[in-house]
């Protein structure tokens, strides 16, 4: 099973008794469940975390289940742990999200709730920006016109509506997808634009829903760069160590101790907080 060899790879990781750890046991097993990510082609680093994630999601969630069965109270009639569907992945890495849509005629409000492990930010610009800047573009109000009208429920017809995301829960680990690969004049392709994200008190208040009580600062643990274009590149990852604090350089079989200047990556494509 992918999870019983994703533990493996862990394991082999930290036990450090190896210059590099090869996940080629793991790609192999993940590979027969997710045939797509078998073949040694160019495949999309953000489209393989989800799938990992939710793999991840499913075993554990099996095993939870499994666990509440067994510590069932047959006087109490009633499991000490709720069967809900949660694991360990949607407690580290699951967040919610509320879209309020209003409609432009007769200015009713209604919420539509999302949950995500990952958001994709647009890059708004084609030269430099910040990772704050992609953070208001995605949460920025949108009007929904024409064709992306909403049916009203009160107005009883289409209508013109503006919708505004923010969170209403924000993850303990919350991952960035920068939206690199865009489709411009038909085409599709590649931003190289340098993005600027801070290693350190990410704020992300201004996004989350004053219902919400979770810690808004976030701080830089990891990231994953994508080096090339469309049909042929190379990724690489930064990761800083839980216990040291210091950042290493995983590139293939080569893994190098790197400084804090250079986690800052003009190919940084995931960013995780």
């Amino acid at each position: 099973e992918s999870a019983t060899a994703f533990g493996c790879l862990l394991s082999d990781m930290w036990l450090g008794e190896s210059d590099y750890v090869s996940p080629e046991a793991f790609h192999s097993i993940f590979g027969k469940r997710y045939p797509a990510f078998s073949r040694r082609t160019q495949h999309d680093a953000q489209e393989f975390l989800i799938c990992v994630l939710d793999d991840l999601h499913e075993a554990f969630k099996e095993v939870s289940a499994q666990l509440g069965q067994e510590r069932q109270s047959p006087a109490a009639g009633a499991s000490t742990r709720s069967l809900s569907g949660t694991s360990i992945i949607t407690e580290l890495f699951e967040g919610q999200l509320n879209y309020a849509i209003r409609c432009l005629t007769c200015r009713a409000l209604s919420d539509r709730p999302e949950s995500f492990t990952v958001l994709s930010l647009p890059i708004p610009s084609t030269r430099v920006c910040s990772l704050q800047d992609c953070l208001e573009c995605f949460f920025q109000p949108d009007m929904l016109t024409r064709n992306n009208q909403i049916h009203c429920y009160w107005c009883g017809g289409n209508r013109d509506a503006t919708v505004k995301a923010s969170i209403t829960k924000a993850p303990e680990i919350i991952i960035f997808h920068l939206k690199r690969f865009a489709w411009q004049d038909k085409h599709r392709r590649k931003l190289s634009t340098t993005v600027c994200y801070p290693f350190s008190d990410l704020d992300l208040s201004p996004y989350i829903s004053t219902s919400c009580c979770n810690n808004t600062e976030y701080s830089l643990c990891a990231v994953v760069n994508h080096a090339g274009d469309l049909d042929y590149g190379h990724y690489t990852a930064f990761c800083k160590h839980s216990v040291t604090k210091h950042w290493y350089s995983f590139d293939d079989a080569q893994v190098t101790k790197i400084p804090d200047s250079a986690v800052q990556a003009d190919t940084a494509y995931l960013l995780f907080y």
